[in-house]
């Protein structure tokens, strides 16, 4: 009889503890790498937005049967705080989970022992029966290696937020002054005195971008000085919208969007077609320079970058992964993505296993990282590439 493959699981989000659920049903040796002190640590972050989906579309079946009665379910749409306080902490303090939980260990790279990445080119015996070698960090800072027969990526995209600069690259000024630019949603409402009054240039045109502005005109309703300039690249920005839209939050974010745009509030200015050019002090203000054809300064109190992001693909440098040059997704899953049906998340059906095999072998990236800069994943997604993983490695 084959022996049941160990299992190296970067991130406890939604996805990676879906992923040790199954192994554990399976009596497969795995280890959960989770670099913030508590699962879900991307989830927290955002935890004061609420999600377009309800408990239905956010718990999984196999969650729902480990959690038993104690599994939220209905209609109601859950906060990522909620989210995480109901479902991801007791999913991890499972007794089949928790001792295979790793906190405050963040994985810095993964490669095959032994190999670089062009040597053994494919999934031929020298390559696919050499154990993976983790490089792990410690909560306090100490470094490690660990094994592995095989990977699953569940880090996602949250951590590693695109820059302001024109072509994806960092603008100007932007590094030196990367102290007064915030890459995270904030909750303007749990702190308004860190908003209120300050003229606030906010970059993007996504949820992200979206759930902020409207708080920040909720925010100067009751502090009438407040200002936000809301540069986006598209002249003519769609805000996402979709056509009959069933997911009631996600319709009503972008009727928001649109009727700032339109001048809803005179406390936020669209700017569109415009691309952050540079960074500069102002005497403790910061000037910056947006592109429109031609160059025009604004001078703000801070930035709010909102651009959404990509997931790490520096922690698998060294192996053989075919990644999409657009949409820096795993090729086979990226192609099947153009081909999927419609636009929309709600859309995408199953897309198989087939879709998640890459030249490593018994290497996965699996959720939200697994589709790149495609915006149409759920969670159901990952669930459902979980099955297809197990299906593969067993």
């Amino acid at each position: 009889m084959r022996t049941p493959p160990s299992l190296a699981i970067l991130g406890a989000g939604p996805i990676g503890l879906e992923a040790a659920l199954a192994a554990a049903e399976r009596g497969w040796r795995f280890t959960v790498y989770e670099a913030a002190p508590a699962a879900g640590g991307h989830v927290r972050d955002w935890g004061h937005v609420r999600l377009f989906t309800p408990w239905t579309m956010a718990v999984s079946d196999r969650v729902r049967a480990a959690l038993g009665d104690s599994a939220p379910e209905g209609a109601a749409l859950p906060t990522g705080h909620e989210l995480a306080d109901r479902v991801l902490d007791p999913v991890a303090a499972l007794p089949r989970i928790a001792p295979r939980l790793r906190l405050g260990n963040r994985v810095l790279a993964v490669v095959r022992e032994g190999l670089l990445k062009h040597e053994a080119i494919g999934a031929v015996p020298e390559r696919s029966e050499r154990p993976f070698r983790l490089l792990v960090s410690g909560p306090d800072g100490e470094e490690r290696v660990e094994r592995a027969d095989a990977v699953l990526d569940c880090t996602g995209t949250y951590g590693t937020p695109n820059t302001l600069g024109d072509g994806g690259i960092p603008a100007p000024g932007e590094q030196r002054h990367a102290d007064r630019i915030e890459h995270r949603i904030p909750d303007v409402a749990a702190r308004p005195r860190d908003w209120a009054g300050r003229t606030v240039l906010l970059t993007g045109a996504g949820h992200s971008a979206q759930t902020a502005a409207r708080q920040f005109a909720k925010l100067a309703r009751d502090a009438p000085e407040t200002r936000l300039l809301w540069a986006v690249r598209n002249s003519d920005p769609t805000w996402s919208a979709v056509e009959d839209d069933t997911l009631s939050e996600r319709a009503a974010l972008t009727r928001t969007s649109r009727e700032l745009a339109a001048g809803a509030s005179s406390a936020v200015e669209v700017l569109t077609g415009r691309v952050t050019e540079s960074l500069s002090d102002a005497g403790g203000r910061l000037t910056v320079t947006l592109r429109n054809g031609q160059a025009e300064q604004v001078v703000v109190d801070g930035v709010l970058a909102l651009n959404g992001g990509v997931g790490d693909q520096s922690l698998y440098r060294q192996l053989q992964v075919h990644e999409c040059y657009a949409t820096a997704a795993p090729m086979k899953l990226s192609a099947a993505l153009l081909g999927a049906a419609g636009g929309d998340c709600l859309d995408v059906p199953p897309l198989g296993p087939e879709t998640l095999v890459n030249p490593e072998p018994g290497f996965f990236v699996v959720g939200a990282k697994s589709y790149g800069r495609a915006s149409q994943f759920l969670l159901r997604n990952g669930w459902a590439q979980v099955d297809d993983v197990m299906g593969l490695l067993a």
